[in-house]
């Protein structure tokens, strides 16, 4: 079977188009290595969706960018408090500027990222599963058996369930002392905004850190490769972080859009800057105060585009149970518990009630 073909024929086989990609074990980028000129057919978005974008409108918003100068204590600190309180409430998303993580380990983080998808396909390849309890993993779309299209971006993955479980020998040699820093540095920052956070939903501020709402990490450093064909295909499909919290450093080619008020809002890359957003978990436990929003990436005629999100995804081994947080649920406006408790598992990282 032919998978650099997007042309409809009777002939054409979904299921075994998929495997062929897959066992290809070279992702995404190995098809742009090849030369294809028009996407394979398994990356064409469904008609319905196509036809639902040419009639969508995209709005001039700009998310909210919050300076953490001074966040330390005071007044600064409650107006630092109150903006993240605004932008949870609201869009779900912002951006942080002036915070504890040197820009030059930013930039070594998405070269060392660069350097990884980059190298030769056989030594990625060693990397390359579908197996989600693999702590280091490379692939081209993990979902990719299941979604309506795959998306235009490959994968390495570094999941950490328990604290500090991560062999650093694991790691690929091409990017472990870089990644290994960074994961440091990320660890601490997470535990600063969870503080922050806390207090922006009225509580003492180790609040949510307490609750080891940042005690399992798992680091995914997407690549994507330049599309010959951006308005057929998407980089990320539209979707919400079944997480905490969500940290993600990008770099400067952009693509990255915010569902808000029902139309795409885009979230330019900011020099030496983050984009925080909040998870479904945190949507719960905050008992629906703050949101868990729908976003996607772009594909793109130019690049690759590279970026790393870290998802602080709770206590999973053994899994715990999470719920509203009883404080919020006992105000003095009668709010009660709007969600059950649920499980926060390792297997897919999917909420269940």
């Amino acid at each position: 079977m032919d998978i650099f073909s997007n042309e409809d024929t009777e002939k054409y086989d979904r299921a075994d188009a998929l495997k062929v990609f897959d066992e290809t074990k070279a992702g995404v980028k190995g098809l742009v290595d090849a030369g294809v000129t028009k996407i394979p057919r398994i990356f064409i978005r469904p008609h319905d969706e196509l036809v639902e974008e040419l009639n969508s409108s995209k709005v001039s918003l700009q998310i909210p960018i919050i300076d953490l100068t001074g966040s330390e204590k005071g007044d600064r600190r409650k107006e630092i408090v109150e903006q993240i309180r605004v932008a949870s409430e609201t869009w779900g998303f912002f951006q942080v500027i002036n915070h504890e993580i040197p820009k030059s380990l930013l930039d070594e983080t998405i070269d060392c990222i660069r350097m990884f998808h980059e190298q030769e396909s056989e030594i990625k390849m060693k990397f390359y599963s579908r197996d989600r309890m693999n702590k280091v993993r490379f692939d081209s779309n993990l979902d990719l058996y299941q979604s309506r299209a795959a998306n235009w971006r490959d994968t390495l993955t570094l999941s950490m369930f328990i604290l500090d479980d991560l062999n650093p020998d694991e790691v690929p040699s091409i990017c472990r002392e870089t990644m290994l820093e960074y994961i440091k540095h990320v660890t601490k920052f997470g535990g600063t905004l969870l503080e922050l956070l806390s207090e922006a939903l009225g509580l003492r501020p180790h609040h949510l850190q307490d609750l080891e709402c940042c005690h399992g990490r798992t680091f995914v450093c997407h690549y994507y490769p330049p599309c010959p064909e951006p308005e057929l295909t998407l980089g990320s499909s539209k979707h919400t972080d079944p997480s905490f919290l969500t940290l993600l450093l990008q770099d400067n080619i952009g693509g990255l859009q915010v569902r808000h008020h029902d139309q795409w809002t885009d979230v330019p890359p900011l020099a030496g800057g983050f984009v925080v957003n909040i998870g479904d978990f945190l949507q719960i436990v905050s008992n629906d105060k703050f949101k868990s929003v729908d976003h996607r990436v772009l594909a793109n005629h130019n690049g690759p585009r590279i970026s790393m999100a870290c998802f602080f995804t709770g206590v999973a081994v053994p899994p715990k149970i999470y719920g509203p947080i009883k404080e919020l649920t006992l105000q003095s406006d009668g709010s009660t518990p709007v969600y059950q408790d649920f499980l926060a598992r390792v297997r897919e990282m999917l909420i269940e009630f």
